[in-house]
């Protein structure tokens, strides 16, 4: 039952100052205690399970759901909140070359999709998730980075038929976008939400279409064939017919023992300030709901919510420990009153900390797990997880029910191989950091 990173990651610290804590509660979901049969057993309650479950009861399955703490705990309850196009680090040109144009395009309208998918069930399920911001918008902290805006905006159009919106930098002011960057461009696909309500009204969802959702229920272990599964946890056991794992950058190493080495955890810390007066606002120049994030490879995503509190998030540290996570608090303040001085003794009082999930592809996967028939599993959204993987719990909803036109692309479907050094991969970092760090001057 091994995981790879500091026990601290698992662990309620990193989210002891998570202000989307404070804006959502829930009764906690009650432990799986004795057997239970259903058609399907899906382990993790973030948006993939959570996706999966829903759009399973909905066309008819029996379900239960198991998560490890409650539903939005992981990743789904302390993102960022930026629903939007996204799910590769593979670029584009690797992409089209490994795959080919036809390839490369479907997977591109899959990203566009999902974004429709989590609209489609928030506005059904009437889910209340403080959704704001037209689309996304891209700053350029490099001019040859505003530069490159123009071909950037015609592979949009191209792939979308939808124009973007290029401004130069004289322009920020005007647009309540001032700070250190040389113009921006945004694609009118997408918006934000509060990650931990809309995760708590799709449990509530699922729950309502006749899915069981279980909380505090650690799997131990899963065995079985096809129509015949054995879920095994702590106080009881599930047996199912098929079995889902969205588990995401939380998973272990055992469950199913495919998933050794393919998902790699990556920190992302946050800091929300206090709410910003008028005067305040003002003095910045920045009194846009655009959800926003910088040009650089490691980059900064940041927004201003309709109660004025700024949310203002980047890359974490390269270790998990207790003492790293402290002292990102003070990284991730540095940043935020070097980009936004106007605000330097603004309090901040939140500050949490998360995992996003790679793959050594540098794709998402979705599908049925190679050489284990009946087990699916779907993760590695490369920090776009609101969309990406509510879409890809769908998308497993669909292949095991036959049922759904959403498409499934290639890209998607391509079972990502395992990253080199085992427990010990994480390392990989370091080098990988220093690089993206040094193309980013």
């Amino acid at each position: 039952m091994s995981r790879i990173c500091h026990p601290f990651s698992y662990s309620d610290g990193p989210v002891e100052a998570c202000y989307w804590n404070e804006t959502a509660t829930a009764a906690p979901r009650p432990a799986l205690t004795g057997d239970v049969s259903v058609d399907v057993a899906v382990i993790g309650g973030g948006f993939t399970g959570l996706s999966a479950a829903l759009h399973l009861a909905e066309a008819g399955r029996s379900v239960a759901l198991l998560e490890e703490n409650q539903p939005g705990w992981g990743a789904s309850g302390r993102n960022g909140g930026f629903c939007c196009v996204g799910g590769a680090k593979m670029s584009d040109a690797t992409m089209k070359r490994r795959f080919g144009d036809a390839a490369y395009r479907d997977y591109k309208l899959s990203e566009r999709d999902a974004v429709d998918v989590v609209a489609d069930v928030l506005n059904r399920h009437g889910i209340q998730a403080d959704t704001h911001s037209k689309g996304e918008t891209q700053l350029a902290h490099r001019r040859k980075d505003f530069e490159g805006f123009e071909g950037y905006a015609k592979e949009l159009r191209d792939l979308y038929g939808h124009d973007s919106d290029i401004f130069d930098e004289t322009e920020l002011r005007n647009r309540g976008m001032n700070g250190p960057f040389h113009g921006g461009m945004t694609s009118p696909i997408g918006f934000a939400l509060n990650p931990k309500k809309y995760a708590l009204g799709l449990a509530d969802a699922a729950e309502r279409a006749g899915a069981k959702v279980f909380g505090d229920t650690l799997v131990t272990s899963l065995e079985g064939q096809d129509g015949d599964f054995r879920v095994t946890t702590a106080q009881g056991s599930v047996h199912a017919k098929k079995v889902i794992v969205a588990t995401n950058g939380y998973s272990r190493e055992t469950v199913p023992n495919w998933m050794r080495g393919r998902y790699f955890p990556a920190q992302s810390s946050i800091i929300v300030t206090r709410p910003l007066s008028d005067e305040e606002l003002d003095a910045q120049g920045w009194n846009s709901l655009q959800m926003s994030y910088d040009s650089r490879n490691i980059l900064h995503y940041f927004r201003l919510m309709p109660n004025k509190q700024f949310l203002f998030g980047m890359r974490g540290g390269l270790a998990t420990n207790p003492r790293v996570h402290y002292a990102i608090r003070s990284n991730i303040r540095k940043d935020f009153e070097t980009m936004f001085p106007s605000w330097a003794k603004v309090e901040t009082p939140w500050y949490w900390s998360g995992f996003v999930c790679y793959s050594a592809d540098m794709t998402p996967f979705a599908g049925e797990v190679p050489g284990n028939p009946g087990v699916h599993a779907a993760f590695a959204y490369h920090g776009n997880g609101v969309a990406m993987g509510s879409y890809c719990g769908a998308l497993l909803a669909q292949q095991i029910t036959g049922h759904g036109d959403l498409r499934h692309p290639e890209i998607a479907r391509q079972a990502p191989g395992r990253f080199p050094g085992g427990k010990l991969r994480r390392l990989a970092l370091w080098p990988a950091y220093l690089s993206y760090a040094l193309k980013d001057l």
